[in-house]
């Protein structure tokens, strides 16, 4: 029996003859070429301003599902960039589960046993699922996150921040990566993570002997590294 959790969530509805185009022209992955995928909204400099899953109803009609506190902040920067197209973008109202391991389910809670607040944070931290406000904000690039696997494509056309996404991609590389810790000692979020005495990153979530946390790309895996009173150990990549 699958696990299953309710996931607070804001809806825009992106409508109209121009839908596809638009959102094509707005966010960083391939929305002509799927039924569903994850994306971001970006700055021009590539800073994320939201996280994004889009699921097209139809050939005109697109829901968007992002963070809660973030429903205000798409709609806004949509409709500003909106000019002549022939485009509605409109809040819905639905709910939304996530299956563990599986898809997001709107509207129809799916079978499968309910898990804790807990269980739920645990299985995010080790399954690498960075969250807003924890492990993303507008200071994060997404490769440093590795949403360059999931929300990026670099096949599709322009869209704002396209070109340092690329550049990043293809010539550079981060300092810095997302990765999975088991920690102890009351190592707790916002711990800095000190190895021979020089910090290389911080704790960012934590839950029941697990954390994520940005750590330098030079930290070998298994490197046991000092956080808070606490300790945490690099989890293979």
């Amino acid at each position: 029996m699958p696990s299953v959790a309710f996931r607070p969530r804001a809806y825009l509805r992106v409508s109209g003859p121009d839908a596809e185009d638009f959102l094509q022209r707005m966010v960083s992955n391939d929305v002509a070429a799927k039924e569903s995928c994850d994306a971001l909204l970006l700055t021009p400099k590539a800073r994320i301003v939201a996280p994004l899953r889009i699921v097209r109803r139809a050939r005109d009609d697109y829901l968007l599902l992002t963070e809660p506190e973030l429903g205000d902040v798409v709609r806004t920067q949509l409709v500003r960039a909106r000019f002549a197209a022939k485009v509605d973008i409109q809040p819905e109202q639905h709910e939304s589960w996530l299956v563990l391991g599986g898809d997001e389910v709107l509207d129809e809670r799916p079978a499968g046993d309910d898990v804790s607040e807990g269980e739920l944070e645990r299985w995010r931290i080790e399954s690498r699922i960075p969250r807003w406000g924890y492990e993303l904000d507008d200071s994060i690039l997404p490769a440093e996150a590795g949403l360059e696997r999931t929300h990026i494509s670099f096949t599709k056309g322009c869209y704002p921040g396209q070109e340092p996404i690329a550049r990043q991609h293809y010539r550079g590389k981060v300092n810095r990566r997302l990765r999975v810790l088991d920690i102890s000692g009351g190592a707790a979020p916002g711990d800095e993570l000190v190895l021979d005495g020089k910090k290389v990153g911080r704790i960012t979530s934590t839950a029941n002997g697990v954390a994520l946390g940005y750590v330098r790309v030079e930290v070998p895996d298994d490197a046991v590294l000092r956080a808070g009173a606490g300790h945490a150990k690099v989890r293979p990549a």
